[in-house]
């Protein structure tokens, strides 16, 4: 009789914690606010498997509401000084005039929705006067670079995905050195996920004056919740004077002779002008939220005298796990739905969620023009770019072309709509990138360098195999279950 009690109590127990913890669960997932179908597929996995299922819900599910604390220095952040207000309100001031300045002088490209989402999603300014310059080739953005940093007289700012060591990396640690030496303040951030230096060469930076840290560090216990997180950003900022953004890190891989696939395709961008201000705000967040430090002192913001420059409109925008919206997603989104004629899409990878997805479709049966290219291989894992092929299988159905880059590895993020408006940065069209990174994109409203691009495009379906949706249908019926089955873990490649 006791031990039949004892017996029941235990089952009683378990099924209060049982029923506790469904109910957390569903709270949890209705609070959220997602799709009905995001919903399900929640509750399948943490009812299901309720250790693993609620284990990925913490590493992949939670988006903002997992960076409370860096939701709100996003919007102080090394925007604003005690004093003075926004370190760039002149800037801020003139967003309306830009906008109707690009309507009267680059009517072919102003996009009034596309600018009003940007100013409203995400932190973005847009900069009027700009010299901007399309590095095509990984050399001379590495050249360029080189020559800014040694020329450099006040401050250097760098933000990378990966950093690695290797003889090209050398070199730069010696510029930095030297340029410290000099009195240039020197200031570096990294993910913590591809930073793979020794400690001697950390220690040979930092011994020198240059401050050089993660981003974030996954490794300890209060942030692990975030280790799925990526700060997947490319900048530099010389002098507050010269801005570099786009898809090239800070690793021999990308150097003709040291990639196993060959040639490394990649679009990046060096520009002078206001847009440099944007720029440099966003460093200055993102440093602020690593280090705590204010960088909002006008010695890092140097003066613009648009006289000197072009009008060539840019719209700096960028979005993260942290981000209320999917700012990036919502970029790539209003853009396609905005082409009239073409969409042009670069990208590594090709993974979008459902909506991008129909919008490419929508777009594709309404008789605009599309074109989407991507790399043939990975540089490592195959994984995404399997899952991809599902992908391309229901644009090409849509009348959608597209092209698979085999003359080494394609790093290109752009997107093109019409050859008059276009964007280039750091995001992927990709999930991970949607949702899960820190990305920042460079929205060019001039129809000149919007024409640039698309003739490097051209230039680039040379070296590309047409994907064939026969071949595809008739390829082995385990490849295209592969496929199918990895296109249901794409948000987590």
């Amino acid at each position: 009789m006791v031990l039949s009690a004892i017996t029941l109590t235990l089952v009683q127990i378990l099924g209060l914690l049982i029923g506790l913890y469904v109910v957390i669960v569903v709270m949890t997932i209705l609070l959220d606010n997602r799709t009905p179908q995001s919903a399900f597929a929640w509750l399948f996995l943490m009812l299901g498997f309720p250790v693993i299922g609620w284990l990925i819900y913490i590493f992949f599910g939670r988006g903002y509401k997992a960076f409370r604390k860096e939701t709100k220095l996003a919007h102080i952040g090394g925007l604003s000084t005690p004093h003075d207000g926004l370190i760039i309100q002149p800037l801020m001031d003139a967003q309306t005039k830009y906008a109707e300045k690009i309507k009267l002088e680059k009517p072919n490209s102003y996009r009034s929705k596309l600018v009003y989402l940007l100013t409203h999603n995400s932190p973005s300014v847009l900069t009027g006067y700009n010299q901007v310059k399309m590095l095509q080739d990984v050399q001379e953005k590495y050249t360029r670079l080189l020559e800014d940093i040694r020329s450099a007289h006040s401050s250097i700012h760098l933000l990378y995905y990966i950093w690695n060591e290797d003889p090209f990396t050398i070199e730069l640690k010696n510029a930095l050195i030297e340029r410290a030496k000099a009195g240039v303040k020197i200031r570096a951030l990294v993910d913590d996920s591809g930073f793979t230096v020794s400690q001697p060469y950390l220690q040979e930076l930092r011994e020198a004056g240059v401050q050089l840290f993660p981003y974030k560090v996954f490794k300890q216990f209060s942030t692990f919740h975030t280790l799925n997180y990526r700060c997947h950003r490319k900048i530099a900022v010389i002098d507050g004077e010269i801005g570099y953004m786009g898809g090239m890190n800070l690793d021999k891989e990308q150097l003709p002779g040291h990639n196993r696939l060959g040639f490394w395709r990649d679009t990046h961008l060096r520009f002078v002008g206001e847009a440099v201000l944007a720029l440099q705000a966003s460093f200055a967040t993102t440093w602020f939220n690593a280090t705590n430090e204010n960088l909002a002192d006008q010695i890092y913001f140097s003066k613009i005298k648009p006289d000197s420059l072009p009008f060539t409109p840019m719209h700096i925008t960028q979005g993260g796990p942290d981000s209320h919206w999917q700012a990036i997603r919502q970029l790539y989104f209003s853009m396609i739905v905005n082409a009239t004629t073409k969409v042009q899409i670069q990208s590594p990878f090709f993974i979008p969620d459902e909506n991008l997805l129909e919008a490419i479709k929508a777009a594709a049966l309404s008789g605009v023009e599309v074109e989407i290219m991507c790399s043939l291989h990975g540089t490592d894992l195959e994984l995404p770019h399997r899952a991809a092929y599902t992908y391309y299988a229901d644009v090409a159905q849509a009348g959608a072309k597209v092209y698979l880059y085999r003359d080494g590895y394609f790093h290109c993020k752009t997107i093109n709509i019409d050859s008059q408006v276009c964007a280039i940065g750091t995001a992927n069209f990709d999930i991970r990138s949607f949702y899960l990174n820190y990305e920042i994109m460079a929205v060019i409203y001039d129809e000149e360098k919007a024409r640039e691009l698309a003739e490097d495009f051209q230039k680039d379906i040379q070296k590309c195999d047409r994907f064939s949706l026969a071949d595809y249908q008739n390829s082995p019926l385990w490849r295209r279950l592969l496929d199918g089955f990895l296109r249901l873990a794409s948000p987590f490649l």
